[in-house]
């Protein structure tokens, strides 16, 4: 039978019907146009790219882009509902190696910081203006209430009044003050004659990098809490990166409900979205690394104190350097 079966797939008249079956699939077989292997499926094996058709024009990409937010599958969906209602979720599925499914951590992290603090700095468009108050020695800055500053501040301060005088008796006697001293000179006079604006935009445009670096040191600690069972140092990272991808987003989404519901309402809004932080922290401790209440809640109050003098010592460092690079 198999060697009859040999001559007949071979003649003639069973060539074009081989050729028939085949050619589809060899036509199906498009190449990556990122790295041009063959992608029989949807994704490229070797570079992963999905294999879609080219962009024509401005309604073919709105379209693609539309299908990609508003798919029930969209990754984008998936990993934002996880993040705001399954505390550690993300951060245990990626140390079990499910990482597919979801957006990866530092990308999660950097889109949703950089759209918190856009809408912060977008929804506070008149912040509170600041007075220069000086004495024979020194000069201070006193937050102003807004409306007192809208009838006693003035708009900029000339060159030779006490505000700017003030400034030329401002001396740093500290390490480096050859270097220091022109810049502490220079940042007392922006504040002056700007009412200290110019050190609020420096501030909105430093804080999210100083986040990005706070949250490797805040990683330390918990090396500290959790020696044993030995725990790496990327996995505590990797839990703060998602919790504060998460209260970033909190912030968002109850500071929109908050704006939108009437006055009691919104009260109870931030009521609960303050009390959920914390729990969800807990709740995200205890998931990742498996421990008891008890331990965990000690370890939460130690990580809070951590977090306290080291988001303190963040914010001033930030203000300095905001200051003397104005």
């Amino acid at each position: 039978m198999s060697s009859a079966a040999a001559p007949l797939a071979s003649t003639p008249e069973a060539a074009p019907a081989a050729a028939a079956t085949l050619a589809p699939s060899a036509r199906a077989a498009a190449r990556c146009e990122n790295c041009g292997a063959p992608v029989p499926e949807r994704y490229c094996g070797v570079c992963g790219q999905r294999l879609e058709p080219p962009v024509h024009s401005l309604w073919h990409f709105m379209r693609v882009a539309t299908e990609d937010l508003t798919h029930a599958d969209s990754r984008l969906w998936r990993t934002l509902g996880a993040l705001l209602f399954r505390p550690g979720f993300l951060t245990a599925e990626f140390l079990a190696g499910h990482r597919a499914r979801y957006l990866p951590p530092l990308r999660l992290y950097l889109v949703i910081s950089v759209v918190f603090f856009l809408w912060a700095t977008a929804t506070n468009p008149n912040p509170p203006v600041i007075e220069i108050r000086t004495s024979a020695r020194s000069a201070a800055v006193v937050p102003l209430d807004q409306e007192v500053a809208k009838l006693s501040a003035p708009a900029a301060v000339a060159p030779g009044t006490p505000e700017q005088r003030g400034c030329r008796d401002l001396i740093y006697h500290g390490p480096f003050a050859a270097r220091m001293q022109p810049l502490a000179m220079n940042a007392c006079r922006r504040i002056a004659e700007d009412q200290g604006r110019s050190l609020r935009d420096a501030m909105a445009h430093n804080l999210p990098r100083a986040m990005f670096l706070f949250l490797p040191l805040l990683a330390a600690p918990m090396m500290l809490m959790y020696w044993r069972p030995r725990h790496y140092y990327v996995e505590h990272l990797l839990l703060l990166v998602h919790y504060h991808a998460f209260v970033f987003l909190l912030l968002l989404v109850g500071w929109t409900l908050g704006t939108m519901l009437p006055s009691v309402l919104g009260f109870w809004v931030r009521l609960a979205v303050g009390l959920y932080i914390p729990w969800y922290l807990y709740r995200s401790m205890r998931r990742v690394y498996g421990q008891g209440r008890l331990r965990t809640g000690v370890k939460l109050v130690f990580l809070s104190f951590c977090y306290l003098v080291s988001a303190t010592l963040m914010l001033a460092l930030t203000g300095l350097y905001s200051a003397l690079t104005l």
